[in-house]
């Protein structure tokens, strides 16, 4: 097999990046702990489509967490 047929199979052997991996580098991204080797994986084999969404979804979902939070605490307090 020649040089340019093994890197035409390449990119078909190699796996896509899942929901649940998009999900976790995108959560550990957000705390700022993600691992290079996910790094490269997300960069090289993942769509900046689904980290984009993944990280709004996550930032919309952070910011409601929050909100939900801060009016318990002050519903407690009697405010």
């Amino acid at each position: 097999m020649s040089a340019d047929t093994q890197k035409q199979a390449a990119p078909a052997d190699q796996a896509k990046v899942t929901t649940w991996q998009v999900i976790k580098s995108t959560a550990a991204a957000g705390f700022g702990v993600q691992s290079e080797t996910a790094r490269q994986r997300d960069f090289s084999h993942g769509r900046p489509i689904h980290f984009i969404i993944a990280g709004v979804v996550g930032t919309i979902l952070f910011i409601l967490t929050i909100v939900t939070v801060v009016r318990v605490v002050l519903h407690m307090a009697g405010g």
